[in-house]
C-alpha cells in the first residue's frame, strides 16, 4: 500500500479497481524435491521474471501430496514509478520460465503432448469432508500414543484445531464454519472412546472411508427441446451419444430387476413411490409424536414447579400485587392449563412413562431410517427409468405421425 500511493504521489493517476497484487502457483512432482529446494527455486523464479522490481513473497505449502509454491508480488514496482502489465501470454512466459529452471535443477516438468494424445480425466478423486479429515488426524494421533486425554486433545490444536470444551468437546478447523463434536464422528471416535483407548481398555479401529455410490444411470436428454433453446449441432451430437449410452444403461438396469414390460415397469414404480411416501409419513407421524411429547413434559415440570406459587397467588384473592412479583411462575402455570385442557387431559402422565415412549419412538424412529434411505433410492431409479423408456420411444416415433396425432 506504500508503495502504491507513492505511485499516486510520482504520476498522479489512480485507479478505482485497481489491482493489488498477482499470484503464481508452481507445483512439483510427489517425492521429488524438499520443501527448502522448493523455496529456493520459487524465489528463483520470481526474481528473474521480475527481474528485481517487484516485491514478493514466497510461501512453500506441505498440505499436499505434492509440494507447490504461491508466490504473491506487489502489482507496483518498487519505486513507485510504475505497475506490472499483465501482458498477452504472460502465463505462458512464466510456465517457460518455471520449466527452464526445473531443468537447471534437474528437476522433472510437464511434458507438452498435442491435444489428440491428452488423456481425458474420466472419474475424479472424491472429495475429503472436514469429517472424514478429523477421523484422519485422530487415527494418526492414536499411533502416537499420547499419556493422556489432555495430551491428545494438545496434539489437536498443534494441528491447527480450536477445541471447544464443555459437556460435550468439539473441535473446528482452520477453514471449517462450525465445531464437530467427537461423538457425531461415528463409532469409535467418541470421547469415552477415546479416554478407552488411551487408557488401555480398548483398542482403535481407524476410519473406513465409504466409497461413494456410483449412479446407474442418468436422464436422459430432451434434444428437441434443447434445440429449440438454441443449441447447435455439435451439443445435439454429444446429446444422441448420451442418450444411447445412458439407455443401454437403463436397459441393463431393468434387466436386473427382471422388468420385461412397460406396465411392469410402472407397477414397480408405483409400488416403490408409495413404499417411500408410507415410510416417511411414518416418520413424520413420529416425529410430531417426539415433539409433542417433549412440549407436554415441559408443560408437566412447569405446571408442578409453579403451583405453589399459583395457589398462593389464589389464596391472595388473584392480587395484582403478588402477579407483578411472581409474573413469569403464574404466566407459565396458565399457559400449562391451558395445553392440558386443550389436549383434553383429565390425569396428567407420568414423566417416567413419556421418557419411555419418547426413548421407544426415537428409537423406532432410527431404526426406519435405513429401509427409508433404501426406498427412496429405489423410487428415484425406477422413476428415472419410467422416464427415460417414455423419452426414448417419444423420440423413436414418426415426427409426421407425431404431429398427426396432435
Amino acid at each position: 500500500m506504500l508503495t502504491k500511493k507513492l505511485y499516486e504521489q510520482a504520476t498522479g493517476r489512480s485507479q478505482k479497481s485497481n489491482v493489488i497484487a498477482y499470484q503464481i502457483r508452481q507445483s512439483f512432482r510427489p517425492g521429488e524435491i524438499t520443501a527448502e529446494e522448493a523455496n529456493r527455486i520459487g524465489y528463483e523464479l520470481a526474481s528473474r521474471f521480475l527481474k528485481g522490481k517487484h516485491a514478493f513473497i514466497v510461501a512453500t505449502h506441505t498440505d499436499r501430496e505434492h509440494i507447490h509454491n504461491h508466490i504473491i508480488y506487489n502489482s507496483t514496482a518498487l519505486d513507485g514509478t510504475r505497475k506490472f502489465r499483465d501482458f498477452f501470454f504472460s502465463g505462458l512466459a512464466v510456465q517457460r520460465l518455471s520449466d527452464l529452471i526445473c531443468l537447471e535443477h534437474q528437476l522433472s516438468v510437464i511434458e507438452k503432448k498435442p491435444y489428440r494424445e491428452r488423456q481425458k480425466r474420466i472419474t475424479y478423486p472424491p472429495r475429503e469432508s472436514n469429517r472424514d479429515r478429523l477421523c484422519g488426524i485422530i487415527d494418526e494421533i492414536l499411533q502416537q500414543e499420547p499419556t493422556d486425554y489432555e495430551e491428545f486433545l494438545q496434539k489437536l490444536e498443534q494441528q491447527g484445531y480450536e477445541i471447544k470444551r464443555g459437556k460435550y468437546t468439539s473441535v473446528k478447523g482452520a477453514r471449517q464454519k462450525r465445531f464437530i463434536r467427537f461423538k457425531t464422528l461415528g463409532a469409535g471416535y467418541s470421547e469415552e472412546e477415546i479416554k478407552a483407548v488411551l487408557a488401555g481398555r480398548a483398542k482403535h479401529h481407524p476410519h473406513q472411508k465409504q466409497p461413494p455410490k456410483e449412479q446407474t444411470f442418468q436422464l436422459l436428454v430432451d434434444i428437441q427441446a434443447k434445440l429449440a433453446e438454441g443449441k447447435g449441432g455439435g451439443y445435439e451430437r454429444w446429446a444422441k451419444k448420451h442418450n444411447l449410452k445412458e439407455m443401454s444403461k437403463t436397459l441393463i438396469f431393468l434387466q436386473q430387476q427382471k422388468i420385461s414390460s412397460a406396465d411392469e415397469l410402472k407397477e414397480c414404480a408405483d409400488a416403490a413411490l408409495s413404499r417411500y411416501h408410507e415410510l416417511g409419513d411414518s416418520i413424520k407421524t413420529s416425529e410430531k409424536r417426539l415433539a409433542e411429547i417433549a412440549v407436554l413434559k415441559a408443560h408437566i415440570i412447569n405446571y408442578a414447579k409453579t403451583r405453589p406459587v399459583y395457589d398462593a397467588y389464589r389464596k391472595a384473592g388473584y392480587s395484582k400485587k403478588f402477579l407483578e412479583e411472581h409474573c413469569t411462575e403464574i404466566t407459565l402455570h396458565k399457559a400449562a392449563k391451558a395445553a392440558f385442557d386443550e389436549s383434553n387431559l383429565k390425569t396428567l402422565p407420568k414423566i417416567k412413562e413419556l421418557d419411555a415412549e419418547y426413548s421407544k419412538l426415537l428409537t423406532e424412529k432410527k431404526a426406519r431410517y435405513p429401509d427409508y434411505r433404501k426406498a427412496r433410492d429405489e423410487m428415484q431409479e425406477l422413476l428415472q427409468a419410467q422416464k427415460n423408456i417414455e423419452l426414448f420411444f417419444d423420440e423413436e416415433k414418426d415426427p409426421k405421425q407425431t404431429e398427426h396425432s396432435r
